[in-house]
């Protein structure tokens, strides 16, 4: 029987997220029903309401930070039980058969991963769902293998954002090895940025934020940076030279990187994290001189995502979060674009009475 679900959807790209109801599929045999408690605001949500990229279809849930409890599950799941505390990422499903599925990469799935809102959805025909539809809702289903276990000792409210922002951050962390000894600097202080600072501080790095002002200077070291540099202020910059074996860019806006470059280490790595939409240029002749590298990073797979939650829970590593009512969801993506938010919205799903 198809689970009436509770949401708020955008229609158009010009027009408010508004309130919309609509079928979830009843468990399959793999299929674990979640009760949706938080769903955490991504920048991406905001690009995909508003068609920035050019591609979505209307009208569409989007959310893809979910945290819940389990309602009910299908006869073949053994990892999952009704009450536990589980998360929902940016995937719900891949072709399991390509070389980066079958390392544990689904992220990098090659036909591409079936991204939680927005992907074409075969398992959705039964309730007259061409795509996906995601977390700003009340329930959701999923195959068993892309749910999370939630340890205990984190909030849900503010384990949600550790779906997306969490591993995000996380995953280059962990490929380009980073440790103690390790020199990073994290460019912008944002619902990813401050993630990168908390996590690349708990693997023991030496940790520095780069910003266009000070005023986030107090809650940076709170987080565990040691340093904290104005990229305006070219004597510091200059000073910093040649300083990071890692630059983890979470900027998302269209913005100048090429004096950032100098700032890296020979052989070292600046990663992009942002959905920019713009091109940002970039010179051969300080990648060159150093062996230096520009590389990209999407999310992480299931396999790193649960390990990510576990590091969290064992480092005492979450979110910092601001709740906010389903209604207030437009109000919340004014203030995004603003970047008044510090660090993530966060829907409680539980108001949605108060909504409707």
């Amino acid at each position: 029987m198809p689970i009436a679900t509770r949401a708020f959807a955008a229609t158009a790209a010009d027009a408010p997220l508004s309130p919309y109801s609509f079928d979830r599929r009843d468990p399959g045999p793999d299929d674990v029903a979640i009760e949706i408690k938080y769903c955490g605001v991504c920048h991406s949500d905001l690009h995909v309401a508003k068609n920035d990229l050019g591609n979505s279809r209307y009208p569409i849930v989007v959310g893809h930070e979910i945290a819940g409890v389990v309602t009910a599950v299908g006869a073949n799941v053994s990892r999952f039980k009704e009450g536990d505390r589980v998360g929902v990422g940016c995937m719900v499903d891949s072709c399991r058969t390509c070389e980066a599925c079958r390392e544990g990469l689904e992220q990098y799935c090659v036909p591409g991963m079936t991204q939680t809102y927005g992907s074409p959805d075969p398992k959705g025909k039964e309730v007259g769902q061409a795509i996906t539809q995601g977390g700003y809702s009340d329930r959701i289903t999923v195959d068993q293998n892309y749910v999370l276990s939630i340890p205990d000792s984190i909030p849900l409210d503010a384990a949600a954002p550790l779906l997306c922002a969490g591993i995000t951050t996380y995953s280059p962390l962990k490929t380009w090895g980073v440790g103690p000894g390790s020199k990073v600097a994290v460019i912008g202080l944002g619902g990813l940025g401050h993630m990168a600072v908390k996590l690349a501080a708990a693997m023991g790095a030496e940790v520095t934020v780069l910003s266009t002002s000070d005023r986030k200077k107090a809650d940076a070291e709170r987080m565990g940076a040691k340093h904290f540099l104005i990229n305006s202020d070219k004597a510091a910059m200059q000073a910093a030279a040649e300083k990071f074996n890692l630059i983890i860019n979470t900027v998302s806006a269209t913005h100048e990187i090429s004096s950032h470059i100098n700032l890296l280490a020979r052989d070292g790595t600046m990663v992009m994290l942002g959905l920019s939409t713009e091109g940002m240029p970039v010179f051969a002749v300080p990648l060159l001189w150093r062996r230096r590298r520009v590389a990209g990073s999407l999310i992480g797979g299931i396999r790193e995502t649960q390990e990510m939650l576990d590091f969290c829970a064992e480092h005492g590593v979450a979110c910092e979060i601001e709740v906010i009512a389903p209604d207030q969801i437009n109000e919340a993506y004014q203030r995004m674009e603003k970047s008044d938010v510090r660090y993530r919205f966060v829907i409680d799903m539980g108001r949605f009475d108060k909504a409707a």
